[in-house]
């Protein structure tokens, strides 16, 4: 059966966003659903990890705070960046959860290739990377590096939800109010913090593009 690719102009509340993720993930394992992706937006809070460190909640009062099942640690979801939740069959996608975050990341780095943007990984570091030769070098004189897109899902019964997160035009801001994924020393970005004239539908043109190259 294809993906269904659903997209949300409205913000959609988290809670209700993740009521309807569960319900889909249920009716794909049932088979009476093809598998989905789908975009949209939060209003501004934080969601919590199964491995969030509560000291990492630097200002547990500015947004909403939500403790989520999905893995990870802290991270912020809000207006002008855009979340992709896939609810995938991943049992029928060979039952491997690591080359499944690959996939993940192997998408997100392309769709950011579509914008000339060069997505990379780091060991030990959730998430995707850009350099910033335009930043103050770090202490070690390695250049400075900054979080464009941050990934965490969750499986049930083999079928993925949640999914990933691009920094498309975020206040970026609203980050201080955590640690961001645990990770203290490098900053967040977002694809016009990088001088590019670029909105939501851009975004989704490029993951629909690129979905195959990472999935199919």
């Amino acid at each position: 059966m294809p993906v269904e690719w659903i997209t949300s102009t409205a913000p959609v509340a988290y809670q209700t966003a993740l009521t309807a993720m569960e319900s889909r993930v249920a009716e794909i394992r049932a088979g009476t659903a093809c598998e989905a992706i789908w975009l949209l937006e939060h209003p501004a809070l934080y969601t919590a990890g199964t491995s969030a460190d509560i000291t990492h909640l630097r200002e547990p009062n500015r947004f909403p705070v939500i403790q989520t099942r999905r893995g990870g640690q802290y991270t912020y979801h809000g207006p002008g960046q855009r979340v992709a939740y896939v609810m995938l069959d991943v049992a029928a996608r060979g039952r491997d959860v690591r080359r499944f975050v690959e996939q993940l990341e192997t998408w997100v780095i392309a769709a950011l290739g579509e914008f000339n943007v060069n997505g990379e990984i780091r060991e030990g570091r959730v998430g995707v990377w850009v350099t910033r030769p335009d930043k103050p070098a770090m202490p070690d004189g390695s250049l400075c590096e900054d979080k464009i897109a941050a990934i965490g899902v969750q499986m049930r019964k083999w079928v993925s939800f949640h999914g990933l997160s691009i920094n498309v035009e975020p206040d970026l801001g609203h980050f201080d109010g955590i640690v961001p994924c645990g990770i203290a020393d490098h900053g967040v970005t977002s694809l016009v913090d990088l001088g590019l004239p670029v909105d939501m539908a851009d975004v989704d043109v490029a993951l629909k593009k690129t979905f195959a190259r990472a999935f199919e």
